[in-house]
């Protein structure tokens, strides 16, 4: 993939304003970010995103009182985000809302197989310049993605203990990639074969029973979660000191619609110390995510849960949000654990046009993998007549263990609460792809 984002506009106001004292905001202000990039599969992404923050008085400043957050972006040939997503303190006096609509449309979506390193991943049958290639679409599928999300935080025990609540309704529509939606306009040296003639894993699974015709076109997921949070940052876009520790307790009862019926608990522990006061500091989370009861679809397995939502998807382990450098989705389990730790360096402050912005560096190390597996049934399978492989080129029974992501990243901020970061992370181990470049807003965690 050939990515562009365009940072120009932000970064250049921030690397040619000089430095002055800090401003206080009040009112609305906003930020905004195009989007253009270019995939030789999915087409021409474009499209943008707009962050509006209302600091009233500015007595609070950097905390807001409202934030509203727009996001439309389309890929050429169908992929697309569409998102809404709110949060405040002010809405409801003495509790939290977080409110998220979405329409997530991936016509490429990333499904290696469960149990981590169990499940063999080779890359010569999506690299279509080695023998051994079979399709660029292998380890994909089509996935649509609707979500309405809301999330509620109050007092528990003084300022530092909070409780959590919430649902979440999520709808899922799966199916083989569109090979003739991709074809289109393309050349006949980068034609996708046909599924009769290159079937993907996701269809290999199908035939095999280890994905079941109940969930194999996707389903509808309701879910209700509470929880509790222990909350002590000096500040929420990137704490300097203090932590923050959640337990969450998420169930999806038969009565509330959904196809399946299963609980799930996670646990995540997040930390912040100053290093140099004001510019450098060191923060790591750990977290744990178990089934309790009950058998939750393989499409949701991907989900990672937690008190509220920082980015478009909480999904992994692997990619953006969790494993850096990791393929996407790489490890899938039925408990996973996560660890992420990071120097943070503020390098440079400004002030530009009555808005204060910095730049950042950062320094990181992902690891993790699957606690508790995903019971695959191979009884029938019956190894594709097209592909004679053994199935040792499928599975690799016992084999999972740590995975670990090693980069650096880049961080523009303007007033504390629109930071944009840019992550460069590169795989440990070859099975688990080679490097990923990652842009998008807020700190990881």
């Amino acid at each position: 993939m050939k990515r562009l984002l365009f940072l120009c506009a932000f970064l250049t106001a921030c690397l040619l304003a000089g430095a002055q004292e800090s401003v206080t905001k009040q009112g609305w202000n906003f930020g905004a970010l195009p989007a253009v990039t270019f995939d030789t599969d999915l087409g021409f992404q474009y499209g943008g995103l707009v962050n509006l923050y209302h600091y009233g008085d500015g007595s609070r400043y950097p905390k807001y009182d409202h934030s509203i957050y727009l996001e439309v972006s389309r890929f050429t040939k169908g992929s697309g985000i569409n998102r809404f997503n709110y949060d405040s303190d002010q809405l409801i006096p003495g509790l939290k809302t977080s409110l998220d609509i979405s329409y997530l449309s991936d016509r490429a979506y990333d499904f290696y197989g469960f149990n981590g390193y169990d499940a063999v991943v080779n890359k010569d049958w999506y690299d279509d310049e080695t023998a051994d290639y079979k399709t660029r679409m292998f380890y994909k599928y089509d996935r649509k993605l609707f979500r309405f999300k809301v999330d509620l935080r109050g007092d528990l025990a003084g300022e530092k203990f909070d409780w959590i609540g919430g649902f979440n309704l999520l709808n899922f529509k799966l199916d083989y990639v569109d090979i003739d939606k991709l074809n289109k306009n393309k050349d006949d040296e980068d034609l996708l074969p046909p599924h009769s003639e290159a079937p993907g894993l996701y269809e290999i699974y199908r035939d095999w029973g280890i994905i079941s015709d109940e969930d194999a076109d996707g389903g509808f997921v309701p879910t209700v979660k509470a929880g509790v949070v222990y909350d002590t940052r000096d500040n929420e876009p990137n704490p300097m000191k203090g932590m923050w520790t959640e337990a969450v307790l998420l169930g999806s009862p038969e009565f509330l619609g959904g196809e399946h019926s299963f609980t799930k608990l996670t646990l995540i522990h997040r930390q912040y110390f100053t290093i140099i006061p004001n510019d450098l500091s060191f923060a790591y989370r750990l977290g744990y995510q178990t089934t309790l009861t009950g058998n939750a679809p393989f499409y949701y397995q991907t989900q990672m849960i937690t008190s509220g939502m920082r980015s478009a998807t909480s999904e992994g382990l692997g990619g953006a949000n969790s494993l850096r450098g990791i393929l996407r989705n790489r490890v899938v389990g039925d408990a996973i654990f996560l660890g992420n730790v990071e120097a943070r360096w503020k390098f440079a402050r400004f002030q530009f046009k009555n808005n204060n912005f910095y730049m950042g560096l950062n320094a990181f190390a992902d690891f993790g993998r699957v606690t508790k597996k995903i019971d695959v049934d191979k009884s029938n399978i019956n190894v594709p007549a097209i592909y004679p492989n053994p199935l040792d080129s499928y599975f690799d029974n016992d084999a999972e263990a740590m995975h670990y992501s090693f980069g650096l990243g880049l961080r523009a901020a303007m007033n504390e609460n629109f930071v944009v970061r840019c992550d460069y992370g590169m795989a440990a181990d070859e099975r688990d792809g080679d490097s990923g470049i990652y842009i998008g807003l807020h700190y990881l965690f």
